[in-house]
This record gives C-alpha cells, sequence and structure tokens, in this order.
C-alpha cells in the first residue's frame, strides 16, 4: 500500500492563507493544542505550578478562548465528559472561524470576513460531520490524534483522517477491516495496518456515515480519489474526495493569539 513521504514546512501564518486558498482546492492544517492554554491545569503548567491535590480538570471559567463560542457551540462543549475532548473542541473551532475569516478575506459580499468569531456559527450533524451555518459551500472535516488537531477546509467534499504512527493496537481494530477489500494478510506492515486504517476512517467521514456501520464494509476506492502521506515520519494522513484529483496543501499552522471580544 502505497503511502507518500512529505516534509512539512515551517508553520503557515494566517496572513498567507487567501493565497493558498485562490491555488488550492482543498487547505490542511495541522495545529498543535499544546499551543493554546485552555484548561486550568494549562495555565498551572505554563507558569511551572505544581498541581498537587489541585482540582485542575476544568475549562477556565474566564477563558478567553470560549468567549469565542456561540450559544449553541458552549451547549455542546458542556455535553463533552473529558478536559481533553472539551479541550480540543475549543481549539479546533475558534481556529477554524480564524482561517474562515481569512479564506473569505477576498470574497465579494461576504459578511463573515467582518464578524465577531462568536458570530460564525458552527455545529455538527448526526453523524459528527462539522458545517458553518452561513456557508454551506464549504466543507469541513476535522480529525484528531494526541496533541493534533487536522482541519480540512475544502471547495469540495472531503474526508480526512490523521493517525499518530503506532497509536493503534492492530490487534484492537483488525476484526473491523476484515473486509474483501482489506484482509489481515494485506498488511505487510504496521505502516500498512494505519494507512488502510485511516483510509476506512476518512472514507466514512467523506460518505458521511457512521463510523461502526461503515467500517466492516468493504472500502470501494475505486469511485473516490485518496491520497495518504506521512509527515515527518510522524504521522499518517489520508485524504478521500471524490473521483477527480484536487489542488491540496498540507501545512503546519502558526500560532494564533486571541483577545477577549469587546464589549457591545
Amino acid at each position: 500500500m502505497y503511502t507518500g513521504h512529505l516534509e512539512l514546512p515551517p508553520p503557515t501564518p494566517l496572513e498567507d492563507i487567501p493565497h493558498l486558498w485562490e491555488q488550492n482546492d482543498i487547505l490542511i492544517f495541522l495545529i498543535n493544542l499544546d499551543n493554546y492554554n485552555v484548561l486550568a491545569d494549562d495555565v498551572l503548567k505554563t507558569n511551572n505550578i505544581l498541581t498537587d491535590n489541585i482540582l485542575t480538570d476544568n475549562i477556565l471559567t474566564n477563558n478567553i478562548l470560549t468567549d469565542h463560542l456561540d450559544m449553541a457551540e458552549k451547549e455542546h462543549l458542556e455535553s463533552l465528559k473529558t478536559s481533553y475532548f472539551k479541550k480540543r473542541y475549543i481549539v479546533s473551532r475558534i481556529v477554524l472561524k480564524c482561517v474562515l475569516k481569512y479564506v473569505l478575506k477576498d470574497s465579494p459580499g461576504c459578511i463573515l470576513k467582518d464578524q465577531c468569531l462568536s458570530d460564525i456559527g458552527t455545529y455538527n450533524d448526526e453523524y459528527g460531520k462539522v458545517h458553518i451555518r452561513t456557508h454551506k459551500e464549504l466543507h469541513i472535516c476535522i480529525s484528531y490524534t494526541g496533541n493534533i488537531v487536522s482541519l480540512a477546509i475544502s471547495k469540495v467534499e472531503v474526508g480526512i483522517d490523521i493517525e499518530l504512527k503506532k497509536s493503534i493496537s492492530p490487534g484492537k481494530v483488525l476484526k473491523y477491516l476484515q473486509t474483501p477489500a482489506l484482509k489481515a494478510e494485506d498488511f505487510g506492515n504496521e505502516l500498512d495496518f494505519l494507512t488502510a486504517w485511516t483510509l476506512k476512517e476518512a472514507y466514512c467521514k467523506f460518505s458521511n456515515k457512521s463510523m461502526l456501520t461503515s467500517l466492516n464494509k468493504e472500502l470501494d476506492l475505486g469511485s473516490v480519489f485518496h491520497s495518504s502521506y506521512i509527515l515527518n515520519n510522524k504521522y499518517i494522513l489520508s485524504v478521500i474526495t471524490d473521483a477527480n484529483p484536487h489542488a491540496l496543501n498540507i501545512s503546519c499552522l502558526s500560532k494564533i493569539g486571541f483577545h477577549r471580544p469587546a464589549e457591545v
């Protein structure tokens, strides 16, 4: 199973996004969660404060990032059970909103670029796919592994999945890959297995179907365009689009500085 190797360039600043969007159909950004202080324990660690016997598994009540969520997003945030899920939700949604403002910066008549981040609404459909309330023409896909968020913004339907190399145990999930298209004997090594797994997940996201109902079905890659990459020899990223190849850019995103929204 072929997987291309890609060494990512230095992180991309927000100011470069309009040019990248003009030149590509799909932009995929890798975002480091460790760059953002969202939880109380993030702040304590940043300031080298010992956390023994201190309850820190909570979102900071005065966190600047959560101020940029709308009411529906804050309600969804409250439904998440762990600090890790909460942190990745907050960072992914706020960074997405920032990137959108630059993607649409030169779009005539677009009001989103002039809106506050909290006025840009996102929501998940029944299968977890992310949508922008006022921009149905944009296609969003998000994947997580460890402290990395992989965020795709696209002009066409897209599905992505990223995994840290060796982050999945073949023995635990091999039963989901026992299909005519992907058999156990097809995996020459762990890399082949992880590539197959990411393709499966990316395909589920592309087709917007339930992961559990799709993983154990034959993977029909003949009707789609697919590609897989080893990024910096550390991550495996798979991308699924329609049958036509599309211009694609993959890069890390520079850390974004945030300020509390101005009081109206």
